[in-house]
């Protein structure tokens, strides 16, 4: 059997002008909307470094400045805080800095997720890679990426992340059909993005985690543009899935779909609960609400 290549490069699609959040995010990427204590963003960093990723390619645009430099170091910041004893958040604003190579590339135009994808290409090479979306946060004991490479190690194929979905929000998600192959695992032989939920071949949506192989870049390169005049991830997806094996991985863990205000919000309250500085506080806090008053 051939020895399988390690997933060491990560690619993050950045460069959206998150319009559901707005006005907030008319001036500050969406991707920087702080959950608990750090931006979104940096939740899903952590989890592609505990994964073993040692390089982020980060595709941004106009307007996201704020993301090179929330992961790059500040000297001034880090020398006032040295100054002033304050040695626990000098840490962590090193660990930040430290944890990761960073890598920025420029999309030029809101193509679609396919097109941020194929800006990575030169950087990429010949070697599989990850892709992760800065506003899927999955909370799991163990990194869903990482539990993802463990599938990819396994089969030698692209793997996506799947999650169960009511038949009422099918229609919000990219849709695999296939057989099961393995516990959580299932060998993918169609994608439909978006479908009506009539129309659906399962009730299992791709969330934003992917494992891949460089092969899919050809398909991306050919990939005419669809619905928005996007290039759809989904679509070079499914041709790939004709010429190669890909899988999908029901992950264990708890998923927020951070893009959204209402998952935001809940994202916010659950992680405050689970912080151990916050947590107790904050839970007194909503327990002492009288929810009937809102």
């Amino acid at each position: 059997m051939p020895r399988i290549q390690k997933v060491r490069k990560a690619i993050f699609p950045a460069a959206g002008l998150g319009t559901r959040f707005l006005p907030a995010t008319k001036a500050s990427p969406k991707e920087m909307l702080p959950l608990v204590d750090k931006p979104m963003i940096q939740y899903v960093v952590e989890e592609a470094v505990a994964s073993g990723i040692e390089h982020i390619i980060m595709i941004t645009g106009r307007g996201k400045r704020a993301i090179e430099d929330h992961f790059d170091k500040n000297v001034e910041l880090e020398f006032y805080l040295e100054s002033k004893g304050k040695t626990k958040a000098l840490h962590t604003i090193e660990e930040i800095a430290n944890m990761v190579d960073f890598v920025y590339v420029r999309q030029k135009e809101p193509l679609g997720l396919g097109h941020a994808v194929l800006c990575a290409r030169d950087l990429i090479g010949d070697e599989p890679f990850a892709v992760l979306l800065g506003d899927d946060i999955i909370d799991a004991a163990v990194p869903s990426l990482g539990q993802m490479m463990k599938v990819y190690e396994e089969y030698g194929s692209s793997v996506l992340a799947l999650q169960e979905v009511p038949r009422d929000q099918i229609h919000l998600y990219g849709v695999i059909g296939g057989e099961q192959v393995d516990e959580g695992v299932y060998r993918v032989r169609e994608m439909v993005e978006k479908p009506p939920k009539e129309q659906a071949p399962s009730n299992l949506a791709i969330i934003g985690r992917y494992i891949l192989t460089p092969k899919v870049f050809e398909f991306l390169e050919r990939q005419e543009t669809g619905v928005g005049g996007e290039i759809q991830l989904t679509n070079a997806l499914q041709r790939l899935a004709e010429v190669e094996s890909v899988y999908g991985y029901i992950f264990e863990g708890k998923r927020y779909d951070a893009g959204s205000k209402i998952g935001f919000l809940e994202a916010t309250v659950e992680l405050g609960l689970k912080n151990p500085e916050l947590g107790p506080a904050f839970k007194n806090y909503l327990k002492g609400l009288d929810l009937d008053a809102f």
